[in-house]
């Protein structure tokens, strides 16, 4: 079932617009009256099989009541010790003076307190969709199709990927796609496809773009965003990073979002639960 998300009646400029209107109490209780519950600093490897990629990861997670919110980050940007420093330390400290991935984190972890993902689906403003259990690949191909599915372009449509994941990669294929392969840590794809460093070129080219939640993480999210905005084009994010920061920008830029909201589908082999939003880009 195709289920659209209703337009915000006021849409974030940016980011950093948006942790202000959070700290303006705008989206709920003022984050000077919540602290972080739990900091948690995450990092794994995983290698598919078949592949020849060894993708390695860190997340910074914080609790909030009842949500969590979570952001990956570059090696060494973020000190385990973060997790004795920003437990109980009040929300709107860590909105202000956090490095930028806690930031995103708290960001993430508020906004998922305020409107979860559930209560979106149960409303009608979200598909959930159900991975199945069963190993990584079987577990990734299923996600990356799941993202897939939330394009809607012509057969040969160039698809910027701003992050790249090898099975999204094939996936957008799949539906008829060009893929062009960008991201700060790869040269080549699984098939020895040319992966560029050069965000804007690649925005330049597209007509359709695919994003990861990372972009929230290394601050080019902006960049992407007004991108897609001024040229009118198609901006499909995932997100395990920010997944409900992103939903802020529905129907302002961003298409349609696959939310991954922690634990993400990496950290378990059992049936775990994305969102899927679409609405009319409003650019």
């Amino acid at each position: 079932m195709n289920r659209t998300t209703p337009l915000p009646a006021l849409a974030p400029p940016s980011v950093d617009g948006l942790v202000e209107a959070v700290l303006a109490g705008e989206h709920g209780p003022l984050p000077s009256e919540l602290v972080a519950t739990s900091v948690f600093w995450i990092h794994h490897g995983t290698r598919l099989a078949g592949g020849d990629t060894t993708y390695l990861n860190q997340y910074v997670l914080v609790r909030l009541g009842g949500s969590f919110g979570g952001c990956a980050f570059e090696a060494g940007e973020i000190d385990p010790a973060v997790c004795r420093d920003s437990c109980g330390v009040p929300l709107d400290a860590l909105l202000r003076e956090a490095p930028r991935p806690l930031r995103i984190a708290a960001l993430d972890a508020y906004l998922s307190q305020t409107r979860p993902h559930r209560a979106a689906a149960t409303a009608g403003e979200a598909e959930p969709v159900i991975l199945p259990a069963g190993t990584p690949e079987i577990r990734a191909r299923a996600r990356d199709a799941a993202i897939a599915g939330l394009l809607d372009i012509e057969a040969g449509a160039r698809v910027a990927l701003i992050g790249v994941v090898n099975p999204l990669v094939e996936a957008i294929r799949e539906r008829g796609g060009e893929p062009l392969p960008c991201d700060f840590n790869l040269e080549t794809t699984q098939w020895g496809d040319p992966v560029t460093d050069d965000m804007d070129e690649v925005l330049e080219r597209a007509e359709a773009v695919v994003a990861t939640g990372m972009t929230l993480s290394n601050g080019s999210f902006d960049t992407a965003l007004e991108r897609c905005r001024s040229r009118g084009i198609p901006l499909i994010v995932y997100a395990q990073t920010g997944s409900a920061v992103a939903r802020a920008f529905l129907g302002s830029g961003v298409t349609a979002l696959c939310a991954e909201p922690f634990p993400f589908s990496q950290f378990s082999a059992e049936e775990t639960v994305l969102y899927r939003y679409r609405t009319v880009n409003r650019a």
